[in-house]
């Protein structure tokens, strides 16, 4: 059995080896949101990006300056003349050294511009000299945004390969209700991360389940297990960040659904079994995270049990081995590449064979259940990759994002 070698340190932090010492233009608008994007700016640079604000006259009224270059750590351009400038041509310079550009957020006014190639400050200069991708997050009026007139801009500019991000519907400072609003950081982050993310996944479907299942045995209560769904979600997060067609099948959990992802909710194993096999055809991928429960009560009682004095019996079944049989389809058809989970509290390389031989798994993530800091409802993990080979890979502890980087990276080499 060949061992392979652990990664190397600068692997570890995916959030930081995305962004880190990525240079960033950053355009700011005469909006009300502009305090959001001071919550971008810091968070940009908290990753490590070398963020750079250039902000609109109108923008300053808003935000001064000062703000954003305190949260930047890096000078605020604001004009296309600086008087310190010296021979620099400013709108040349930096937009020479561009990774990307984001324009956030972008009024009317910004994008009539950007949509005419208007060069009459330094925001819209910039976009004419830029070479970079360019990110384009829209907020104002909703009657603003509606009119024809902004709608054709937007679509002119989507022509010039900008990408435009919806914004958010709701109440709008001015107190309207309706679309407009500037989209939260939480969006914002995955798009950008998108942007320097590999598209290594495009073209693949990846089905994903995650979380517990929960099964029923009176309207009260239910038997379960301590899973938090964590490590599915970063999977299927990171797999929709490199181009994937992604979809979620999930127990019951309190994460927020990925973006972009296409979610199935499920409670009990014999649900997620349903709706596994529904949609495993059209998978290329299929990455069985969840922690399914092995038994469920043979009776699920009408009206809830009254405490008594006396023990309490269930009768318990076994739940079908949702992975079992997509192992044996796959003897069949031999797609998708089938990655299984192993959460084990002892014997672990062990176990984990075992359940790849049996299973005809391609790979195998095992992972220990009673650790300080893996397993169950921790943010951080320790896993082991086993694949058909009987190659063990051993990670260090990462966080659960990290290790599901980790794991994309090794499938796709295990597929090419």
């Amino acid at each position: 059995m060949a061992i392979m070698p652990q990664y190397e340190e600068k692997h570890y932090f995916i959030m930081k080896s995305l962004l880190a010492n990525k240079k960033i233009l950053f355009g700011i608008t005469g909006s009300i949101a502009v305090y959001k994007a001071a919550e971008w700016v810091r968070e940009l640079t908290k990753a490590e990006a070398d963020v750079t604000v250039v902000m609109t006259e109108a923008a300053t009224r808003f935000v001064s300056s000062l703000t954003f270059a305190t949260l930047s750590g890096s000078r605020v351009y604001t004009g296309m003349f600086e008087p310190d400038a010296g021979e620099e041509i400013t709108h040349i310079s930096l937009a020479r050294e561009c990774d990307l550009f984001i324009v956030a957020p972008a009024t009317a006014q910004t994008i009539a511009k950007l949509a005419h190639g208007f060069a009459d400050n330094l925001l819209s200069s910039l976009a004419l000299a830029n070479r970079a991708k360019v990110l384009i997050f829209p907020a104002m009026n909703s009657n603003m945004y509606c009119h024809p007139a902004t709608q054709a801009n937007l679509a002119r500019i989507k022509e010039f390969g900008y990408s435009i991000i919806e914004p958010d519907e709701g109440r709008l400072a001015c107190g309207d209700e309706g679309v407009g609003r500037l989209v939260d950081w939480d969006l914002a982050r995955e798009v950008i991360l998108s942007a320097f993310a590999p598209q290594d996944l495009q073209e693949q479907t990846v089905l994903i389940t995650a979380g517990p299942t929960c099964e029923s045995f009176d309207p009260a209560r239910h038997l379960s297990n301590r899973s938090s769904g964590k490590m599915g979600y970063a999977l299927a997060q990171s797999a929709k960040r490199r181009g994937a067609r992604v979809i979620l099948i999930s127990g019951p959990t309190s994460i927020k659904t990925p973006h972009g992802v296409e979610m199935i909710h499920v409670n009990s194993a014999l649900q997620m079994y349903d709706a596994v096999m529904e949609n495993y055809n059209d998978a290329d991928i299929a990455v069985m995270a969840a922690a399914v429960s092995d038994y469920r009560p043979e009776k699920n009682m009408e009206q809830k049990i009254k405490k008594g004095s006396g023990k309490l019996g269930l009768e318990l079944i076994p739940n079908p081995d949702i992975l079992k049989e997509l192992g044996k389809r796959k003897k069949k058809s031999k797609v998708p590449f089938l990655v299984g989970f192993a959460a084990e509290s002892c014997d672990h390389i062990e176990e984990g064979k075992r359940k790849l031989k049996e299973k005809n798994l391609d790979l195998i993530v095992v992972n220990d259940i009673i650790g300080k800091d893996t397993g169950f409802g921790t943010d951080t993990n320790q896993v082991n990759l086993i694949d058909r080979d009987y190659q063990l890979e051993k990670l260090p502890l990462l966080s659960k994002e990290e290790c599901a980087y980790i794991i994309w990276d090794k499938i796709l080499k295990l597929i090419q």
